[in-house]
């Protein structure tokens, strides 16, 4: 099937094991976050999907998440585009604390006031407001025209510059969007109009559910 658009968060990072913020620091994949990925690549080449051209962050993680995903596929290998406008949420003075250490800092709930806001960013941070304008006008003028020429398109990212793509295609609410989880390298399936609607939406997840993480 073609106009196929897929989404999928990184594996669990090293600093998602340690439930440390991350952001724009550049952690690696977990052996657990190669498995995920490994996961995510098999699922999809069962689903017979192959993609003509990825996209994904300047960020390790998402990067090494990529690169398994279309080493299980096979196959030949789509063009990638590496751009920081995919980069996960920066979370300025909360990256490289865990939750804890944020919370003896600056109290439970300005933290998550922080985390679960729309448009209210940390100390030197960036808000999913923040997130959204940079990753939104990026989609439109980078990705979808592939998606909209035909192509089946994969986007190797984060939590938050994911959600904040995901707002935008479903038309979601800036409420609706806070409570909108995924699932380390859960592939987000969409096949969408030639308007840019969404015509199809599945989520292939593993049995292990869903963790929301901490970019």
């Amino acid at each position: 099937m073609t106009n196929r658009l897929v989404l999928v968060r990184h594996g669990e990072s090293e600093w998602n094991k340690k439930n440390i913020f991350t952001g724009i620091r550049n952690p690696d994949l977990t052996d657990k976050g190669v498995i995920e990925a490994c996961w995510a690549g098999r699922v999809m080449k069962s689903e017979g999907i192959r993609f003509d051209i990825a996209f994904t962050s300047k960020l390790k993680r998402a990067q090494h998440t990529l690169d398994i995903i279309l080493s299980e596929i096979g196959g030949e290998m789509p063009d990638v585009i590496q751009d920081a406008a995919l980069n996960e949420r920066d979370y300025g003075e909360l990256s490289g604390l865990n939750k804890d250490q944020a919370r003896e800092r600056w109290g439970e709930e300005q933290v998550l006031a922080w985390r679960r806001s729309y448009d209210v960013p940390p100390p030197g941070g960036e808000s999913l407001k923040d997130t959204a304008a940079r990753v939104q006008p990026y989609y439109l003028e980078h990705i979808w025209p592939h998606v909209a020429a035909g192509k089946n398109v994969i986007i190797s990212a984060h939590g938050n510059s994911l959600r904040a793509l995901i707002m935008f295609l479903e038309k979601l609410s800036e409420d609706q969007i806070l409570d909108r989880e995924l699932a380390t390298a859960a592939p987000q399936l969409y096949r969408l109009t030639e308007t840019g609607d969404v015509a199809e939406y599945r989520e292939l997840v593993r049995s292990e559910g869903r963790d929301s993480g901490l970019g």
